[in-house]
Order: structure tokens, then sequence, then C-alpha cells
């Protein structure tokens, strides 16, 4: 399982970023994000699992602690994959512009988002 993006920041840090956005539900099977759209949401997921898929292929499975939607935010493009929630999800929701601020007052979130970005640019 992958490395919680919460582990590179501090409790105070982690707190304040899951404080900062919305806690949602989400069904099993549900796609909260859609290749090829704009980049207007972010989600960190707190429990359950979903797979990415590119062109309807599947190139990475995602749990607890990973953000799914903030490359194409950070990176200003459109959608690279879609997410589709394998199991049901708790998630907590953030807008562009929250993630955005989020970066600039969490320096340690901006840096651990970056990372993830840049790593799955690569193919990662």
């Amino acid at each position: 399982m992958t490395e919680s993006i919460l582990d590179a920041l501090s409790p105070a840090d982690a707190e304040r970023v899951i404080a900062a956005g919305r806690a949602l539900t989400l069904p099993q099977g549900w796609s909260p994000i859609a290749e090829s759209t704009p980049a207007d949401k972010a989600y960190l997921i707190t429990e359950g699992e979903v797979s990415v898929r590119k062109g309807g292929v599947e190139v990475a499975t995602l749990g607890a602690g990973s953000v799914v939607g903030e490359a194409a935010i950070v990176n200003r493009t459109l959608r690279s994959a879609t997410v589709v929630a394998l199991t049901p999800l708790r998630v907590v929701h953030f807008t562009s512009e929250r993630l955005a601020e989020l970066v600039d007052e969490v320096p340690a979130f901006g840096a651990a988002l970056r990372a993830a970005a840049a790593g799955r640019a690569a193919g990662g």
C-alpha cells in the first residue's frame, strides 16, 4: 500500500489539511475524477481503494493516505486519468482554490503534493 501523504506532515499540519476540506462518503463504482476534464477538485482518500485508469486501462490502485486529482491542479493541465472507487470511499474533498491555498499555508503539504504529482507525471 502507498504511504500516506500525511506522513510527510506534522500532526498539526495534517489536522489543518483535513480540516480545510469537506469529508464525504462515495459509493463503490463512483468515478469522482474523469480523464480529460478540468482540474476543479482533488480528494484525500481516508478509507477505501480506487483504480486509476488511463484510456480505460488500470495503471494504479491507491488507498488511504493517497491524494487523487492533485496532479492536474499542480501542473495546471486537464485530468490525465479517470479514478473509480473499487470500494466505498471516505474522502476529504478540496476545491482547486482551497488546495492552492493549502499549498501556500502548509509548505510541507505543498512539497508532498508536488512530489506526488511529479511521480505520477513520470509514470510512477
